[in-house]
Formats: C-alpha cells, structure tokens, sequence
C-alpha cells in the first residue's frame, strides 16, 4: 500500500467577493481531486486546537500525526534543523524574516509594506543576510540563510518568554509600533530590527531592487521562538517510511526532525512559480524507491491568501490539481499497487483577513480499493455537508493509514 498525502498549504477559504460570493476551492477547476471526492470520504477536521495559534508549524504537525500540545517547541527550530543548524539545549532559535518597512523615521511608526520584501530571491536574500550576520551577529547572536524571505536567528542561552513577538504576515499594511513586544527580554531583539533597517536601507541589493522597481528588503523581523525540538521518529511511530517534498524549510525542517527523507528539488519557492512537476516527480521517485509514504506540500494557496491576491489563490488550486495530481495519479495507477491519497489544507488562510485562521479544513481520504459515497465536488462546503468531523487533528494520520 502506498500513501499520498497532498497538502494544500492554506488553500481553505470564506466566501469573497472578489471571486463573486465564492470560495477559491469552490471556483477552482480542479477536475482530478473533484473526482476522487465523488468515491471517497470526505469531512472537516480540525487541525488547530484550541488554545494553540493557527501556524503552518502547529497544523502540519497535527495532519502528520504528532500532538503539538505534547511536543510543540516552537517554530523556528523547526527550521533551523532544516537549515543544517544543530542547536544547543540552550540555544533558542527565532524567524528572521527580511521584510519591507515604509520609511517614517521612528521604528514605531514604520508600516508592515511587504512581509516577504517582494519575494525576494534567495541569491539577493542570503547577500542582505551575511551583511547581517557581518554587522550584528556575535557570540551571542548568529544568523542563518535559508530560502526566500525565510531566515533564522539562534541566541545563545536565550529564553523564549519574550513577550508576543508577531508574525510579519499577519500586520500587512499595519503601523508596527504596536506590533512590537514590550517585553523586557525581548528589548535586545527589537533593537536588532532597529539597527537592521538602519544597516539595510541603503544596501546594494536594496538600490538594485529599487532601480527595478521592486520592494527593498530593508529590516529584519524576529518573531517564532523555540528551543530544540524532539518528534518521535515517524517510521517507528507508525510503521510506514515517509518523504516530505516542500520549498519552505519549516516543512523539511519537521521531516528531518521525526527521520523522513526531504530531498531538494530545484526550482522550489513555495509561490506561484514553484516547479510543481519537479517536486511531484521527486514523490514518485521516493515511491519507486520503496518510500510507502509521500508527504507533498505546496505552499502557494497560502502565500496568495498572505498577499489578498484572490485570481492567483485559485489559480494556485488549479496548479496542483492539473501540475500535481495528475502527475502522481497517472504513476499510482500504473503502479500496480493499492494506494490511499488525504487531500486537504493544513489551516485556512482567508483572502478577506490575510491570515491563518483556526476553524476546521475540509479533508478527503481516496481508497483506490474501496469505493464510498463521496461529494459531487471538493469544497469547505461539501466537507461540512458529510456530518463526518475529526476533533482530535493528529487522528487523521491514523485515519489515512487504518491504525
């Protein structure tokens, strides 16, 4: 029996009105998962528990089965492993986004312009990061590259009761100054903001960016705390082999923390224009090499919903119904061998607030084996129709594998 879990990073919604009073799974053509929805079970689970925030961190560890109330330490050390970063029992590691600040001359007073500094590329991300590093890391505070936008901080003998230090996605457009913890231990931190903007305005990759007429990525922000985490190995936890295939480092970072395989695919960005074809292809390569389980994520539902944009949220949809799941259904089916497929998103991430939210997601478990009475079509409507609802999130790790 071979495992497909295909997760669709953000992609359930509310109805908007830029998409004429419909959701972006409800207007999205996606022929290959409307039809796995006609036989097999369909319901809502909730992923998020009450009390938890509604991160990508926490939701994906509940759809691959670990219980975050019991082993959640934070995200940033998640991806820190991903990285290549070995931390210390005493290392606390954050976030470090590179984002784009309007340009009031107090810290306080500057807006959230772009969380993801014009989706900066990895190349010119990792240049504005070592004049970081250069400039204000120490024996105390080292700074890490990692992919995009998406970078890392691990303070020495740091402490994690820092007060609410803010994802940058969630204050798009916002004035930060209130964004910004007051707490005392997290003063330091703040201040290397402070001085990163300072550091970063004038940098060459930034007068590039500009001349092109692009967002500058010009301040650092810090926010994700956490120390080493420990996830039960996943093959000894379930008696499967697993993969994850995803762009973003919080994903392999979780993979390579519970022992998955996570490979690199080029051309991996977690948006719009990540390669689709290659990262399915390197899920059914791990199929062939005797992998039982393909963890494939795609982070572009999520990232659309981020920027409000609601043509590309559902043409982000149709990428991986067309781009993806074709692809990896034509292999399964030729395979000769039984296989389960679960579809659904790791947490909604609505167009209208442009944020995660913790509500239940729609959820579809395909047996190739056994036929049910499934929904005409995939949406967050047709899920909640079915009566069928998984309170506990980390249930449908077992409920995709029968345990």
């Amino acid at each position: 029996m071979k495992y497909l879990v295909l997760l669709c990073d953000g992609m359930a919604d509310t109805p908007n009105s830029a998409l004429n009073g419909k959701t972006p799974m409800e207007l999205a053509n996606k022929p290959f998962m409307d039809k796995l929805a006609t036989t097999a079970e369909v319901g809502m689970c909730r992923t998020v528990a009450a009390g938890l925030k509604p991160g990508s961190d926490v939701a994906n560890l509940s759809v691959m089965g670990y219980d975050p109330k019991i082993c959640y330490t934070g995200r940033s050390p998640l991806e820190a492993a991903s990285i290549g970063v070995d931390l210390k029992d005493t290392d606390v590691a954050l976030r470090c986004n590179i984002v784009t600040l309007s340009d009031e001359e107090n810290y306080s007073d500057k807006r959230m312009v772009d969380y993801c500094a014009g989706d900066i590329s990895t190349e010119e991300a990792h240049e504005i990061i070592k004049t970081v590093e250069e400039t204000l890391g120490n024996e105390i505070y080292k700074f890490y590259g990692g992919v995009s936008y998406r970078h890392c901080l691990v303070v020495d003998n740091g402490t994690t009761d820092l007060g609410n230090m803010t994802p940058p996605h969630d204050i798009s457009g916002k004035v930060i100054g209130e964004y910004l913890s007051d707490s005392e231990n997290a003063a330091p931190l703040i201040d290397l903001m402070i001085k990163s903007y300072d550091i970063l305005k004038d940098h060459p990759v930034n007068k590039k960016r500009i001349a092109e007429g692009k967002n500058p990525a010009n301040s650092i922000w810090l926010w994700g705390e956490g120390r080493k985490p420990a996830l039960e190995n996943f093959e000894e936890k379930n008696c499967v082999s697993a993969c994850v295939v995803s762009a973003v480092d919080l994903l392999k970072g979780i993979g390579i923390c519970s022992g998955m395989q996570t490979p690199q695919v080029a051309g991996s960005t977690g948006y719009l224009d990540t390669n689709f074809e290659g990262k399915t292809k390197a899920g059914i390569e791990a199929f062939k090499n005797g992998t039982d389980l393909v963890y494939l994520h795609f982070e572009a539902p999520d990232e659309c919903g981020h920027r409000g944009e609601a043509e590309n949220k559902v043409k982000a949809i149709e990428y991986i119904d067309s781009r993806s799941l074709k692809l990896m259904l034509e292999y399964l089916d030729s395979c000769g061998e039984s296989y389960r497929i679960l579809i659904m998103p790791d947490h909604p991430t609505p167009l209208d607030t442009m944020t995660h939210s913790s509500e239940p997601v729609p959820f579809m478990i395909y047996d190739s084996e056994k036929a049910q009475k499934g929904v005409e079509t995939f949406t967050e409507a047709t899920a909640k129709s079915t009566g069928i609802f998984v309170e506990h999130g980390p249930d449908i790790m077992n409920r995709l594998l029968q345990k």
